[in-house]
């Protein structure tokens, strides 16, 4: 005759099944969590920054190169108002579009903090230095070219699967923005760095330009057999017009007529491969962002848009503020927001801040064919 259980015993069972419950509950926790979190987000999607330092928002900082942004006064207007290897006084590019999409900022790829859930925000792979082709930038020594860039998302990816599964991560990165700025290096800092450079006597400057076109051509591609379906695609600003170029190039201020062919020859020429690609493709996954057109508004009338000059870098020395690097030592403007360019280079927060406002608001002219407020409302009626 088989025994009735006694108390301690149907205690004992249930007490089992709750371990055994509890257990398999913290298996299961960061995978819900993780899964909470991307559903939460879906608003603010994905984002995924590649390119060069005006993109780059600390991943140099883990590098041993020259191409560092990590003393002050950099970040001197950041939340922090400490550097933090962005090329600006604040806020950079990607910083403000994630702002805008209600979403933190990215951190950068090589960063300790990427980690559990701040991956599903998305990662900044930019690296300051690096141009479409692997010799732009040699003398930083330590970059992340951008095939490198590129091995990194794909890593990135993996990561990503093992927090929330292979098809959650993959339709994470199809769901993503991205953003690529590519090509002002590529003039500045290889085909223009010195007088009869490798590439210069390579190419005429009308050869290189598509020679450079077709090579961020099959940057995009791999970057869309990779997964990214939605890629902001910039040109190069007005390269003869920063403070640095005016410095070595300008006698009372105007900008340089070579490097500003090079920026008309190689802008338009991105926007068409851009059309080319999307029309192979039978979808718009490339957007073509006029960053000239975008820079040379406040460049060409600064005051009009609150800036008492688009010549002279906030940060520097020299003519313009233009020559060297801005450092502990460089002249420093006391008020950022009246100055176009931050450093030699690189705008400031507020220059940032309009540029990115024509990515959001501009017509055909500045991005092609949608701006990203439309891009954003497509976007959502599709998830």
């Amino acid at each position: 005759m088989a025994q009735e259980p006694t108390s301690i015993t149907i205690f004992t069972h249930i007490l089992f099944i709750m371990l055994s419950f509890l257990q398999s509950s913290m298996v299961l926790l960061p995978i819900v969590l993780a899964l909470a979190s991307l559903a939460n987000s879906a608003e603010g999607r994905a984002f995924f920054v590649f390119g060069d330092s005006l993109v780059d928002n600390g991943n140099n900082n883990y590098l041993a190169t020259t191409a560092r942004a990590d003393s002050p006064p950099y970040g001197i207007d950041y939340p922090t108002h400490r550097p933090t290897g962005r090329f600006s006084n604040g806020l950079n590019i990607p910083d403000i579009i994630s702002e805008r999409l209600g979403a933190e900022s990215t951190e950068p790829y090589l960063s300790p903090a990427l980690r559990g859930q701040k991956l599903l925000v998305g990662a900044n792979f930019a690296s300051a230095g690096v141009g479409i082709l692997n010799d732009t930038g040699f003398q930083f020594l330590n970059i992340i070219r951008i095939y490198k860039q590129l091995e990194y998302f794909q890593q990135y990816q993996t990561r990503v699967a093992q927090l929330i599964g292979p098809e959650n991560a993959k339709n994470l990165v199809n769901q993503a923005l991205v953003l690529i700025t590519l090509g002002g290096n590529d003039f500045v800092n290889n085909y223009y760095l010195v007088p009869f450079s490798a590439r210069s006597r390579q190419f005429a400057l009308p050869d290189y330009v598509p020679y450079i076109v077709s090579e961020y051509r099959k940057i995009l591609i791999k970057l869309y057999d990779l997964g990214a379906r939605r890629v902001l695609v910039t040109g190069t600003g007005p390269l003869g017009c920063v403070p640095a170029e005016l410095a070595q190039r300008s006698r009372n201020g105007e900008c340089d007529p070579e490097l500003m062919r090079a920026a008309t020859l190689f802008n338009p020429q991105v926007q068409a491969m851009v059309s080319s690609v999307n029309s192979e493709l039978g979808s718009d996954v490339f957007i073509a962002v006029n960053t000239r057109k975008m820079h040379m508004d406040f460049i060409s009338n600064p005051q009009a848009f609150g800036f008492v000059t688009s010549k002279i870098a906030c940060c520097g020395q020299g003519r313009f503020n233009g020559l060297g690097l801005c450092t502990p030592m460089s002249n420093l403007c006391p008020n950022r927001n009246i100055y176009a360019f931050w450093d030699a280079f690189h705008p400031s927060e507020r220059a940032n801040r309009i540029i990115v406002d024509q990515m959001f608001n501009g017509d055909n002219e500045y991005m092609h064919p949608y701006n990203l407020s439309t891009i954003v409302e497509l976007d959502a009626a599709r998830v």
